[in-house]
């Protein structure tokens, strides 16, 4: 029996209603079929008037059951139940209104046909394992009733095909189950997904509006209001990023596969290394790399951004720009401030600083990549990087 609580039947009637409307219109076809049965089988009994009083019975309990079990109500176990035991009483009626020659040749009262309802109940309402352990059952009455067990599948598959029925229909119940419970799972991702796309422009257009407002007022006005425009603007920078990751879809809806075991998303990476000076654009899906590689990756980044800092001048931005090619990625960091010299680079590492030829360049030949750098003296600098996701000879899950 369902041992689910109030909540949870009502949710799985919905995932097998489609079920139970059909199974009582096989119950009322099969009621056609016994009422048939009856009168072609009638003549044969010994107490015709008392089978057709077990008739009457049988056709009265088919109604009530079809309109109960047709409701979303919780008396629904409750006659999956009493179906269980009419069947096996009616199937033991027989005895008293035909004598051994008759039912030990032929069917039962009820008919196995009709017999099958209680088994489609059971298996609906339990799944397989009650349908199979209500065909078991009653098979067994069936045989005990006609007074042998037959296990020549041949002259009397009464068994097999109960069985048969409770497991084929429980089976069809769980899977109605579990798609229902798909069907909801994504229609409350997408509701939630809607519900930040709306909550986004609404802070897009008012918080984030008046974030800029006053980091721009801050520093037109300067002076004592300096420090409340820059703390505005990493606010400002800061909201932008999460609400471009709750946007952003998730790898648990399904629609992107999941992160298989050493692999990391490059870009929450990368994203933490904006600020008011430094944007960071990167695709809308996952940019999934080895973790170790993704880590060598966001260091070099860290290195070239920290380089932008210290030399390319006072009011400097940066960009980067993370490029997803599926074999590899590729991440460019430009900015705009003044650029070096021609010459600088090797001045730099001669004198021992290396935070180029190794920090950056060091790096990125490790992982078996390639780092180019434009340089154009007063208008900035820029490097390409471009790194496989995965180490040489290893393959994605």
């Amino acid at each position: 029996m369902s041992l689910l609580g109030p909540k949870e039947d009502r949710k799985d009637s919905r995932a097998t209603e489609p079920l139970w409307r059909a199974a009582q219109v096989f119950r009322l076809a099969t009621l056609v079929y016994a009422v048939s049965y009856q009168v072609a089988s009638v003549s044969d009994y010994t107490r015709p008037t008392l089978s057709w009083v077990m008739v009457a019975l049988m056709a009265v309990w088919s109604g009530l059951a079809a309109v109960g079990l047709s409701r979303n109500t919780a008396a629904r176990r409750w006659l999956v139940a009493a179906d269980q035991v009419v069947v096996v009483a009616l199937m033991a009626s027989t005895r008293l209104v035909s004598d051994q020659d008759w039912y030990s040749t032929h069917q039962t009262l009820p008919t196995t046909l009709w017999a099958t309802n209680a088994v489609i109940s059971a298996a609906i309402l339990g799944g397989p394992w009650l349908g199979v352990a209500s065909g078991a059952v009653i098979s067994v009455a069936s045989a005990l009733v006609r007074g042998q067990i037959d296990l020549d599948l041949w002259r009397d598959a009464t068994a097999p095909i109960l069985i048969s029925v409770g497991l084929a229909l429980g089976l069809a119940a769980n899977t109605a189950r579990r798609s229902h419970a798909q069907l909801e799972r994504a229609a409350r991702l997408t509701a939630a997904a809607e519900a930040r796309e709306r909550l986004g422009r609404e802070v897009h257009d008012g918080v984030l509006q008046v974030l800029a407002y006053v980091r721009r007022r801050g520093t037109e006005i300067g002076g004592p209001t300096l420090e409340l425009a820059t703390l505005a603007g990493e606010q400002e920078v800061a909201l932008r990023e999460l609400i471009s990751e709750q946007a952003a879809p998730s790898p648990a809806s399904g629609r992107y596969p999941q992160h298989s075991d050493g692999d990391v998303d490059l870009r929450p990476l990368l994203r933490g290394e904006a600020s008011t000076t430094v944007w960071v654009s990167a695709p809308a899906v996952p940019v999934l790399m080895a973790r170790e590689r993704a880590a060598e990756v966001a260091a070099v980044v860290r290195t070239a951004l920290s380089n932008v800092e210290l030399h390319a001048g006072g009011g400097a931005k940066a960009y980067v720009l993370l490029e997803d090619l599926g074999e590899e990625v590729i991440v460019s960091v430009r900015d705009d401030g003044v650029g070096f010299a021609p010459g600088r680079l090797a001045e730099a590492e001669a004198e021992g600083r290396m935070g180029v030829s190794r920090s950056i360049l060091g790096r990125v030949a490790d992982l078996g990549g390639a780092a180019t750098l434009e340089n154009t003296p007063g208008e900035g600098v820029e490097w390409e990087i471009r790194v496989r996701k995965q180490a040489s000879g290893k393959g994605r899950a």
